[in-house]
């Protein structure tokens, strides 16, 4: 059985692959794949393992049926044509779990970067602006007491929270279509409506999977809503927010600051307004770029091949959630 690899991945899941007894050929160049180049090899392969992000749709899926797995070496699968797999049989797998604490902590850091400025001031030290001290200039704010919003509460939203209680004795509160017991239990969440989560939130942390419902659903009306004083964080998709609603924002001061992970398009040009607001603080989608995360993320990925090559369950099959 021969397993197309399109990123160079950490060698513990290559290594699994190949003493399962697979042949693994992995795509090294710096560079993404064209869809017509990934259809190629995939015809000349019994499996793929994906990272990045391959546009996995009804082309793909019918020109390569053959296929007995797909394994995404992320939690994310917007870029699948999930119900087409379903209806060709071919099973997909992702890596939850995993990244949850990477991802957080990724959230948690930009937060707490936009509340001081922290890249804008930095950026002042690179450009030998570092001089007049003026104590009235450049102030951030603090976030002991104030009230954290989880859009999508789930493993990484949990975690966010946990942090955000533990460092800061924040109130949480979250929107999601289901109760998280565990997280009103343990950090004393409160469910709320998602006009609520605009209106109440201090900080407001995007962990939503990207989906019809929430593509764009932070959008000019939504920010109208937030606090004045709010920060608005998204580690998720960068789709899920209209950037141009976010930069007309932050530039009417209708809320006061943005740190993302995420953005729409990726890579985001280096002329984008946002890199240099003082209040904004941009991450070259680096969630999940810890060494831990991402052998676990191998270890997943390639649990998921053997697994499917041998016609058995998934470990982590995207359609059972």
């Amino acid at each position: 059985m021969k397993v197309f690899v399109t990123r160079e991945i950490p060698e513990i899941g290559i290594k699994m692959m190949r003493e399962a007894g697979l042949e693994v050929t992995q795509w090294l160049e710096k560079r993404d794949l064209t869809q017509k180049e990934l259809i190629a090899y995939c015809l000349n392969h019994d499996a793929l393992l994906s990272s990045g992000a391959n546009k996995i749709d009804k082309i793909f899926l019918h020109k390569c049926s053959h296929l007995k797995v797909i394994a995404l070496l992320s939690v994310g699968y917007d870029n699948v044509d999930i119900e087409e797999a379903k209806k060709l049989a071919i099973p997909i797998g992702n890596t939850p779990g995993v990244l949850s604490g990477a991802t957080a902590d990724t959230a948690f850091l930009l937060m707490l970067a936009t509340s001081r400025k922290a890249f804008y001031n930095h950026k002042k030290i690179i450009k030998g602006e570092w001089e007049f001290f003026d104590p009235i200039v450049n102030l951030g704010i603090e976030l002991s007491n104030k009230t954290i919003g989880i859009f999508g509460l789930g493993k990484i939203g949990y975690v966010m929270a946990k942090r955000c209680v533990g460092a800061y004795d924040m109130r949480v509160i979250y929107h999601n279509r289901s109760h998280n017991k565990e997280a009103e239990q343990k950090l004393g969440a409160k469910k709320v409506s998602f006009e609520q989560l605009l209106e109440q939130s201090d900080v407001l942390s995007v962990h939503t999977a990207l989906t019809d419902a929430t593509k764009g659903i932070f959008n000019k009306d939504a920010f109208t809503k937030m606090k004045p004083g709010s920060i608005f964080i998204n580690t998720a998709r960068g789709a899920i927010h209209n950037e141009k609603d976010l930069i007309q924002a932050l530039e009417n001061k209708t809320i006061w600051g943005a740190g993302l992970d995420v953005t729409n398009p990726e890579p985001m040009l280096p002329d984008n307004p946002l890199l240099n607001m003082p209040n904004v603080c941009v991450l070259p989608h680096i969630g999940s770029a810890t060494i831990e995360a991402r052998t676990a993320m191998a270890k997943l990925a390639a649990a998921n091949i053997i697994a499917g090559v041998r016609g058995e369950k998934l470990p982590n099959p995207v359609e059972t959630r």
